[in-house]
């Protein structure tokens, strides 16, 4: 389940690094296509560029698509644009200028033109696809703490009314977290609060699982093991999964492919761009 839509909309801004720019390298990870799978997420020439206290940033995706069932990593450092990246395939941030933004949760039917629902201001819509389509696990988990883990993993399939079954019950055994399902999140480990926003974000069987820096506020050893079982039940269960993340070392571990792109920053370090290939 998603946070709550904000209003996140920057205008144009023309600004480009124009002095001498230093180039900083920074590393997208994919799967292989499948030739057999459709594709969720198409996007040609999509902007977007925000600018605060004469710092200017803009990310530019030339051409980006992602097929069903593909497992994409975004690795690079803070500020090269990962989580901007993430707001705008999780339909938050509203892109500056789109070529072309086409989405096809499902392998039947037309694609969704999200250029068009943006342009109309169908935010409604793209709400009831973010709710319907995309699950999402933020950094620190973002359970609610006054509710059990159990009902924290059934927010997102209560948001939908979907009936209660046993489907949380069989995740919870899948993800070691079972024996917590009637505690408050304070009682848990952050690791465990991690699974369980897991749990949260896999429960209504969503196309798509986007998660930004999942496992960055646990060690290394216990975000290894994290990651290693979201993408395993992610894969089971058919969900494209995009995660942002600082920590090529584990994920590289997967078995991911590595897509590069570029950021750069001029020499006052005031302009910066990443543009975005895949």
């Amino acid at each position: 389940m998603l946070p709550p839509p904000i209003a996140r909309h920057s205008q144009y801004n023309s600004a480009r690094p124009s002095q001498r720019s230093t180039q900083a390298t920074v590393s997208f990870t994919l799967h292989t296509p499948s030739r057999d799978r459709g594709i969720i997420y198409h996007l040609r020439n999509v902007v977007l560029d925000r600018e605060s206290q004469g710092v200017s940033f803009r990310l530019n995706v030339p051409s980006l698509q992602i097929t069903q069932g593909e497992k994409i990593a975004l690795i690079g450092e803070s500020g090269c644009g990962k989580s901007t990246l993430l707001d705008i395939l999780a339909f938050i941030a509203q892109p500056s200028e789109i070529g072309a933004f086409r989405f096809r949760p499902e392998n039947t039917g037309e694609p969704i033109d999200i250029a068009r629902l943006w342009h109309k201001r169908k935010l409604n819509q793209l709400g009831e696809l973010r709710k319907k389509h995309i699950g999402y696990v933020m950094q620190t988990g973002g359970l609610l703490p006054y509710l059990t883990v159990r009902d924290n993993m059934n927010l997102s399939r209560h948001v939908q009314g979907l009936r209660d079954d046993t489907s949380i019950d069989e995740l919870a055994r899948e993800l070691g977290i079972a024996r917590h399902l009637d505690k408050l999140p304070e009682t848990l480990s952050t690791g465990e609060r991690q699974r369980v926003a897991i749990g949260r974000a896999l429960a209504h069987q969503p196309s798509i699982v986007i998660a930004d820096e999942p496992t960055a506020s646990v060690d290394p050893f216990a975000a290894e093991k994290i990651m290693s079982l979201f993408i395993g039940l992610a894969e089971e269960r058919n969900i494209t999964v995009i995660v942002a993340s600082h920590a090529w070392r584990h994920i590289k571990r997967l078995g991911l492919r590595r897509l590069a792109h570029h950021t750069q920053r001029s020499s006052d370090g005031r302009t910066t761009e990443t543009v975005v290939n895949g």
